[in-house]
């Protein structure tokens, strides 16, 4: 969405758009595509607006069935899949996550690496274990998730429904252990809502192929070009100059890059007479100071989590389940 405002600052007279972190809508334009899969995969954009219509039980199983099929690592499937549809949970869902829409959802679904269920049968089986103290096993299981997750969406847009991925559950996931009565070796990835929506979001514009995919070996594609493409993904996106985002913006560059970077990213913004997306990006919303701070606290969280992968524990036996 977007607010337009006017801007308070002397250096810009003119109405600009407050650029949403979720990127420019695509126009609809009647496009073909090679086949029906093709087409859903290209159209896919996140719902934020549900109806109250509930989802059928053979509905969700439909979509169930086919996250488990999903791909996953030595087929393993190191993952759970917690379902709510309970208003109290949903409703403190968002209010943990800060996101007031997600009350709207009739059904939620928490991704979680599960490396418990592995354990056990290990244990049930005499069985060495130690994938929940391994990187390697977590950086899979991660994988794992994520494509399951996936798979479930891409279901549930075949069959009319709409979903959105949440990820700022990594915000509070202590409370959401809690909540949902995680014990040790399960830990949250992605909170998906899913449910009908009230209209068709519109797919945002994406960077293309041409950008993205690399033939051969990676390389750096030109300044200006690559300048231009991010300028028609992000077209007539502008954040209005104010003394509170220059001081934000100026106090965020100096803490990531110091004051001589401060004051050139300062002096961009006025010769511009706006705020670009990207300065938006890293200096407003997804701040580069706070993003990179506080990466023990989660490595300690994800210690409560009962997953040790970030020591080395091949000299260790694993610690007992509770």
């Amino acid at each position: 969405m977007t607010d337009k405002k006017k801007a308070n600052s002397g250096s810009v007279k003119k109405t600009v758009e407050i650029s949403s972190h979720h990127g420019v809508a695509q126009k609809a334009a009647s496009r073909e595509f090679a086949n029906e899969t093709v087409g859903l995969l290209c159209e896919r954009a996140s719902c934020r607006s549900f109806s109250n219509k509930k989802i059928s039980s053979k509905i969700a199983d439909t979509i169930f069935e086919a996250g488990v099929r999903s791909a996953t690592g030595g087929n393993l499937q190191p993952y759970s899949i917690i379902k709510t549809k309970s208003r109290k949970t949903i409703d403190k869902i968002a209010e943990l996550c800060d996101q007031k829409f997600l009350s709207s959802s009739p059904m939620h679904l928490l991704f979680c690496i599960d490396w418990r269920r592995l354990k056990r049968w290990a244990a049930l089986d005499a069985a060495p274990f130690s994938a929940n103290n391994s990187f390697r096993h977590f950086w899979i299981s991660f994988q794992d998730t994520i494509i399951c997750a996936q798979s479930i969406c891409n279901a549930a847009d075949s069959l009319g429904l709409g979903s959105v991925y949440i990820g700022t559950i990594i915000d509070c996931l202590p409370e959401i252990k809690k909540l949902f009565d995680l014990p040790d070796g399960v830990m949250p990835v992605v909170l998906v809502a899913l449910g009908y929506p009230k209209v068709k979001s519109a797919p945002r514009k994406k960077l293309g192929p041409d950008v993205i995919v690399h033939d051969e070996l990676y390389r750096d594609i030109e300044d200006r070009k690559l300048l231009s493409a991010f300028d028609k993904k992000y077209e007539g996106q502008k954040v209005q100059i104010t003394k509170e985002n220059l001081k934000k913006m100026y106090d965020v560059c100096k803490n990531v890059e110091g004051e001589k970077f401060a004051e050139k990213a300062i002096k961009r913004i006025k010769e511009k007479g706006y705020i670009t997306p990207v300065q938006r990006y890293f200096g407003l919303h997804y701040q580069a100071d706070a993003m990179a701070s506080g990466n023990q606290k989660l490595l300690d969280t994800i210690k409560k989590f009962g997953f040790g992968w970030f020591r080395d524990g091949s000299k260790k036996a694993p610690h007992k389940l509770k």
